[in-house]
């Protein structure tokens, strides 16, 4: 029998919103009858990484040669659309069980069914991303009631939220049965030493409490200790065959090194200067709330300040995971080695264990964990993103009355990150400050993610290769960009950047102006404004007619300033539950922030924030115009964050939003003139053959009324027109043009562009 074949197909990326995040590609037919393979079999995907997925039969009239797949797979892959990738019909088994890790704390209480069946008939690998969504196409998949359960229990963003596999039994392409038991571990990266990679240090694995002695460091892995996940390690030496576990040295603490100083002084002085507190009359216990975004770094920053004491660790999703009484004894437990040893006992991600909704059992754990504070000689830390969304008797004087906040690396620590991720790692000549200019918002558990698909990346393109020729290049980090997305940038929309920026936008002059002043002045030359005296512009209000180029100039901001953007399309954040479109107002600007710099970007924002009281919609417009003028009036920090609205209605935005402070500064953009239009043809037409008797200044010229939007498509409708009047046209004449204007009629409004302009004027006066 002869060996099935491999063939190079090129990736396309799926429109279908049916197949998007639910580990299906399409292939055509007989591409699937050339690999001996049927419908829903498992294909194996060779690019930068190798990955797999089920495999079904593209439309009619799809090409013979792509692969469509969704941009979950394309991130597998390590490859962007249009690549090449060889694909062939993969060896899959049924899976024992599977391990995944990445499951946001809404979610870790999930029944295991519920997480088997939205896994149900998937193709995965070690290392492979997937979603939650149910896969719901071919035979036999009974998932009716997994997606409604999930929504309930996750919240709007459960279809979004990505797992990564971390573990298959067997090895290799697994399938997901009905059988299979699927085992959850942490939410993801406490910082740069956890789990595996270049330049990373073994930590304390999910799913485990874990005591180390001083002198000495134990590590326990996912699951061990036991089938329950609370099992409790007081070995002060690792446990045969589990890795033990190495503090971060001081001078890698890159960009927390103030905040671990004033750590290692807390503790100096409740554990070894307690009477010195006692002479003054004040008590010596301790209880710490760590905060800050999500890898950044925080059980990483205690690990290394604890380094020589008695740790005690509660993982607080894997034990909050428990039953009441198993997660009170796990607690009881831990709290008592720390009492009993003089340590410090690390809670882990504490809200999972301890909710803002109080449980029955909480009051009990709370008790516990004050007996550890009150007790002469130990201390409490606990870890997690934001503290409110832990119990609030958690913050009373006597369990955790400090709070120590994390920040977000800025450029110049996202270098030294690197460079600290990639020390032993053989590399060519890297320009970390360039990658870290391009990578904002990404933490510690980011950017190892970064160096360990920069490291797949090499491996790739140097299979067959001498190894000790294997290096990872520059291009190797910036190609990781665009497939690893950071975790403050979960969950919402981006505009994507390309690489035009404002220095490539011809026209506009005072619109580019206006925003090279408001946005990319305060992050470029912070020492200007406070040498003046002054704080810079909060927000700024682009208004013009539809098509006349707001958000293609928005693009160009952003590729300008590296900034992470946040789009909002017009009424997106309405929601008719009491209470939620706030909430998504509150989660839009926390992830601006944990972001920044970055760009909140409000398209159609008339239709987010009309005037309060002139609409029928329940009150739901009002309360968001009151959340977004919390949000812009700084009761938080926004920091390095600019709003930036769009609108071609711009009298019926509430006034309130228009005042100082918030999007104080309107732009008027109006539609182009003929030197504009002349620029905008000659960008739409650089890859389009034109005749000699094309002549774009004097096309341009007889284009009143045309937009930005209108002139770009008048240029595709002109080589439509030449295919249909030669299939093989090899240029596009002026009578084609003139052919295609009688299609492509201009779309401003003439009384809506005079109306604009005098609203210009009035505001000008």
């Amino acid at each position: 029998m002869n060996p099935r074949p491999d063939l190079a197909l090129t990736l396309r990326l799926s429109a279908s919103a049916s197949d998007s995040r639910r580990g299906i590609v399409r292939a055509h037919p007989e591409v699937i009858l050339a690999l001996g393979m049927r419908e829903w079999d498992a294909i194996e995907i060779v690019g930068a990484r190798t990955t797999a997925a089920v495999v079904a039969a593209a439309g009619p009239g799809a090409p013979s040669g792509v692969l469509v797949v969704d941009e979950v797979i394309a991130a597998n892959c390590g490859l962007g659309e249009d690549a090449r990738v060889t694909v062939r019909a993969a060896q899959v088994t049924g899976a024992h069980s599977i391990e995944v890790q990445g499951l946001p704390p809404a979610g870790r209480g999930v029944a295991e069914r519920v997480l088997r069946s939205a896994l149900l008939g998937k193709v995965v690998r070690v290392g492979d991303s997937v979603t939650l969504l149910p896969r719901d196409l071919g035979p036999d998949f009974p998932t009716a009631d997994t997606s409604r359960t999930l929504r309930n229990t996750i919240g709007m963003q459960w279809s979004t939220e990505l797992l990564t596999v971390t573990a298959t039994v067997p090895d290799g392409v697994v399938s997901v049965q009905p059988t299979t038991a699927v085992v959850t571990t942490g939410g993801g990266a406490s910082g740069p030493t956890a789990g595996a990679g270049p330049g990373a240090v073994a930590g304390i694995g999910p799913g485990a409490v874990a005591g180390v002695g001083p002198g000495a460091s134990a590590g326990v892995g996912p699951g061990a200790g036991g089938p329950n996940p609370g099992a409790t390690t007081t070995s002060s030496a690792a446990p045969s065959g589990e890795a033990a576990i190495t503090a971060v040295a001081r001078e890698d603490l890159v960009g927390v090194r103030d905040q671990a100083e004033v750590l290692e002084q807390w503790l100096s002085l409740a554990l070894d200067r307690s009477e010195l507190l006692r002479t003054l009359g004040a008590s010596p216990h301790l209880g710490v709330l760590v905060a800050g975004p999500p890898g950044v770094g925080k059980a990483t920053l205690v690990r290394s300040v604890a380094d020589g004491r008695w740790l005690e660790v509660v993982d607080g999703p894997s034990v909050g995971a428990l039953d009441p009484a198993g997660r009170l004894e796990a607690v009881r437990t831990a709290a008592e080695r720390a009492r009993e040893n003089g340590g410090i006992l690390l809670v882990t991600d504490v809200d999972a264990l301890l909710p803002a909704q109080p449980e029955p059992v909480s009051t009990l754990v709370l008790d516990r964990l004050r007996s550890v504070v009150a007790h002469p000689g130990s201390v409490l830390m606990a870890t997690c993103v934001r503290p409110e969304n832990a119990d609030a008797r958690l913050r009373e004087p006597d369990v955790c009355d400090r709070v120590l906040d994390l920040p977000l690396p800025d450029a110049g620590d996202r270098a030294a990150l690197l460079e600290v991720l990639l020390r032993d790692v053989p590399t060519g000549e890297l320009d970390l400050p360039a990658v870290s200019e391009r990578t904002p918002g990404y933490v510690a558990g980011d950017l190892r993610a970064l160096a360990r698909e920069a490291a797949m990346r090499a491996a790739g393109r140097a299979a067959g290769d001498d190894a000790s020729a294997i290096r990872i290049e520059q291009d190797d980090l910036v190609g990781a960009i665009s497939v690893i997305r950071p975790l403050s940038r979960s969950g919402t929309e981006e505009l994507s950047l390309g690489s035009i920026t404002l220095d490539d936008v011809g026209d506009m002059v005072e619109v580019r102006q206006a925003l090279t002043e408001t946005v990319l002045w305060p992050l470029q030359h912070r020492e200007s404004f406070e040498r003046l005296g002054v704080q810079p512009p909060r927000g700024i209000l682009l208004y013009g007619p539809p098509g006349c180029g707001k958000t293609f100039v928005v693009r160009a901001l952003a590729a300008s300033g590296r900034l992470t953007v946040h789009m909002v399309k017009g009424a997106e954040l309405m929601d008719k539950w009491v209470g939620s479109s706030e909430k998504a107002v509150r989660d839009l600007f926390r992830k601006a922030r944990d972001s920044a710099p970055s760009l909140v970007f409000l398209d159609e924002i008339d239709a987010l924030a009309p005037r309060r009281g002139q609409t029928g919609d329940s009150g739901v417009g009002d309360r968001v115009v009151a959340a977004l003028l919390t949000e812009l009036d700084g009761a938080e920090p926004l920091g390095d964050v600019v709003i930036l609205g769009a609108t071609n209605r711009p009298e019926l935005i509430d006034p309130a939003l228009l005042r100082p402070g918030r999007l104080e500064k309107l732009v008027f953009v109006p539609p182009p003139d003929a030197e504009a239009r002349a620029d905008i043809l000659r960008a739409a037409g650089r890859n389009v053959p034109l005749a000699e008797d094309v002549d774009l200044a004097e096309l341009a010229g007889d284009l009143d009324g045309y937009s930005a939007a209108d002139c770009a498509a008048l240029l595709r409708e002109s080589a439509l027109t030449a295919m249909r009047r030669d299939i093989n046209a090899a240029e596009v004449t002026a009578d084609d043009v003139d052919r295609a204007r009688e299609n492509v009629r201009p779309s401003l409004d003439p009384d809506q562009v005079e109306s604009l302009r005098l609203y210009a004027e009035r505001r000008e006066v």
